[in-house]
């Protein structure tokens, strides 16, 4: 009796498990678009972005650490001017002792003190005499015994300088080795970053979201931001040339591969999508019906009807499309569509954003 109880329950356990292995979606599927971006492309993602911080402080010390090597260079070599100068003071005062000792042995003629002393005029011309030179001696000995003693606080500062300047040199050595080691490990994570991007863009089916952890940004929704933090403006609006059909329609923004792009204010997403002449781009729709659009991306954090917050990440550029190099197209537009772009400089400075 306690087996057949057993069994009995067994029976709807059995029965739900299999009801939700019916109800959960096959990889066959699966909507090439709904990617969550949990897999290989989230950790590349996320150590592009690792990497880029990475090699940005390895860059701001090394950076420091060679003003700070050559401002203690600079200080050695000082002291070591210092250290000539108090060289030539002591042989300056050497060459006046000897000087005073010739003319008094001239003036003297070579005559030992007993002598001077039966040829003197008097007593005390006798006594002004020996008095004058041991005044002049003691004054010029001192002079040397002062300028000795700074000779070797400055030899010891020097040395002081020098090693200080050595040990940062050192270090800098080891800080450059550091830096290149991290470009080289992001310059490789950037080309794999860039390949998936492709491969994605030449299927015409985006990955979904891509989810970064970004830092707090502080920004408030009333707050405008440059869509990336560092760059070069490269193409801007309105400029001509082979690359393009018509007119630019858009600013360019010069930045590598994998480089965080930002929003460049709230709103709401309105298209995440790949392929075509922009690549990999995301549309967001502002207050006020204003669009802006970021195109030639390498990776989408975001889905498409997210709300999106100032400053917050939305994506990582890159160069997919039709695009001659890593970069960043932003346009902003009056409709979601292409065509209907303004000056998005103009547009960013009426909202107080410089470029």
């Amino acid at each position: 009796m306690r087996s057949y109880r057993r069994h009995r329950l067994l029976v709807p356990v059995l029965l739900c498990a299999l009801a939700a292995l019916a109800a959960r979606p096959t990889a066959a599927g699966k909507d090439p678009g709904s990617d969550t971006g949990t897999g290989p492309v989230t950790g590349l993602s996320a150590e592009v972005v690792r990497l880029y911080e990475e090699a940005a402080v390895a860059t701001q010390q090394y950076e420091a650490g060679r003003k700070e090597a050559e401002a203690q260079r600079a200080e050695a070599q000082r002291v070591e001017a210092l250290l000539d100068a108090q060289r030539r003071n002591i042989a300056a005062l050497h060459e006046d002792l000897g000087r005073i000792a010739r003319a008094q042995y001239r003036s003297s003629g070579g005559l030992p003190v007993a002598a001077h002393m039966i040829l003197a005029d008097s007593p005390e011309s006798l006594m002004r005499g020996q008095h004058a030179f041991s005044q002049v001696d003691l004054a010029v000995n001192n002079a040397i015994s002062k300028n000795e003693r700074a000779e070797a606080r400055l030899a010891a500062d020097e040395a002081r300088a020098a090693a200080q300047w050595q040990a940062l040199e050192k270090r800098n050595v080891q800080l450059a080795a550091l830096k290149s080691d991290i470009e080289q490990k992001l310059e490789t994570a950037r080309s794999e970053l860039q390949g998936q991007a492709d491969a994605a863009v030449a299927a015409g089916a985006c990955r979904g979201a891509v989810r970064l952890d970004q830092p707090e940004t502080g920004f408030t929704d009333g707050d405008w931001v440059a869509p990336v933090e560092t760059y070069e403006l490269s193409a801007s609006y309105g400029s001509g040339g082979a690359r393009w059909s018509n007119r630019h329609t858009g600013q360019d923004f010069a930045v590598p591969i994998g480089t965080p792009v930002r929003a460049v204010g709230a709103g709401r997403v309105v298209r995440v999508s790949c392929g075509g002449p922009f690549g990999m781009e995301i549309v967001l729709k502002h207050a006020g019906g204003y669009y802006t659009q970021y195109a030639h991306l390498a990776t989408s954090a975001v889905d498409q009807g997210e709300r999106i917050s100032p400053g917050q990440w939305i994506g990582q550029s890159g160069t997919t499309g039709n695009s001659t190099g890593p970069h960043l197209h932003f346009e902003a537009r009056v409709t979601a569509e292409s065509g209907s772009a303004v000056n998005p400089v103009s547009w960013l400075s009426a909202r107080g954003v410089s470029l």
